[in-house]
This record gives C-alpha cells, sequence and structure tokens, in this order.
C-alpha cells in the first residue's frame, strides 16, 4: 500500500506515521550500504529498537551517534564497564543494560569477523537473497536470508541479532529492497542496487 507524499508521489504508507520517517524512507531505507561503521551502526540500532518503535530510536540517532563514538568498531569494543555505566546514565539513548552490553560485545565480534573476511560488509553482502524468493513488499517481517543470517551470527556470537531484527537490517541497508509496489522510491532503490557492487573480502 501507498500513500501520496507531500509532493504528490507515492510513498510507502509506513510514511504517514510521522514527519519523521520521510528522509529515512526516501533517502536511506533501502538503499545499498557497504561502509562498515554504518552496517554496525545499524545492527546495533535494530537491537535498540528490539521491543520498540523505530521512531523512537530515529530520534535518538543523533544521540547514540555521540554516546558510542559514531559506532566506531574499534573504539566501541574498547568499552570498559565504566562506559557502560555512563551509558547507563545517558538519558538521550534507550537505557538497556543487556542491549548495551550486546552492542560491546558485537563490536568485538565484528573485530574477529573482519579479520577473517576481509570486512563486515564483504560478509554480510553474501547473505544477499535473490529477489525472485522473496514475499511480496512489507508482507513477511523475516525472511530466509535473515534467518540464515541471524543463526550465523549467534554462532559467531552476537547478542540480540534475531530474524525479526536482522530483516528489519537486510530491508534498510539495501539487501532486501522493500519499498512497496508503486512507491516512487522504490525504483530509486532498484537503480542504486543495480549501480552497487557488492564488496568482495
Amino acid at each position: 500500500m501507498t500513500i501520496p507524499g507531500p509532493d504528490g508521489l507515492p510513498r510507502c504508507n509506513w510514511c504517514a506515521v510521522t514527519p519523521d520517517y520521510l528522509a529515512y524512507h526516501d533517502t536511506e531505507w533501502g538503499f545499498p550500504v557497504s561502509d562498515d561503521r554504518r552496517l554496525f551502526e545499524k545492527l546495533s540500532l535494530e537491537a535498540f529498537q528490539s521491543g520498540l518503535s523505530w521512531r523512537t530510536i530515529l530520534m535518538k540517532r543523533e544521540n547514540f551517534r555521540a554516546a558510542f563514538h559514531g559506532f566506531e568498531i574499534d573504539r566501541v569494543s574498547a568499552f570498559t564497564e565504566a562506559d557502560v555505566e555512563r551509558l547507563l546514565q545517558d538519558a538521550g539513548i534507550v537505557r538497556h543494560r543487556g542491549k548495551i552490553e550486546a552492542v560491546i560485545n558485537n563490536a568485538r565480534q565484528a573485530q574477529a569477523l573482519i579479520a577473517e573476511q576481509g570486512s563486515l560488509a564483504s560478509y554480510i553482502w553474501r547473505f544477499e537473497p535473490d529477489p525472485a524468493t522473496l514475499a511480496t513488499p512489507q508482507t513477511a517481517s523475516v525472511s530466509a536470508a535473515s534467518v540464515a543470517l541471524s543463526k550465523d551470527l549467534k554462532k559467531r556470537g552476537w547478542r540480540f541479532v534475531g530474524p525479526t531484527t536482522v530483516h528489519a537490517f537486510l530491508q534498510a541497508m539495501g539487501l532486501i529492497n522493500d519499498h512497496a509496489e508503486g512507491c516512487a522510491i522504490r525504483a530509486r532503490a532498484a537503480e542504486a542496487r543495480a549501480a552497487f557492487s557488492p564488496p568482495v573480502g
């Protein structure tokens, strides 16, 4: 389903929830990403979103970036218990000990994965599904790809990376173009993917 945007063009109807979603939908969601820092940030924010709305996280994104030093993997991996306590006092983010500790743990697991695979991006893009195997846009909260990636990440020691969380990550980072049929941005995301070369390790 689509709704008309402020410019009259049709967009995914979830844009109607809040004006905050419009720029995110039009310029980020579904566009391919190969930068390890951005991929790690999104996996981390999806973990924080678990049980909450994406709007809550999006509104706090700059606070999260400040609190986690831009989600630079090496810096986050060096966080100590003192950093956990600092973050638990930061009212600008979601103060959940388990999620905070998971992000720090995942940064350390990301370091190991990068050492083994060459980059986080080259590893993640190996899980890109064949579009022909996907459900109708926005009708599924998991996919075979998200189940496989979730399982492998968990085996590697990552936390808060369940299949639903990972599916949302794959949608956002352009591995699954889940813009609704008829959404004006769907074709733009498809064009961006066609021009994108997945990184290899």
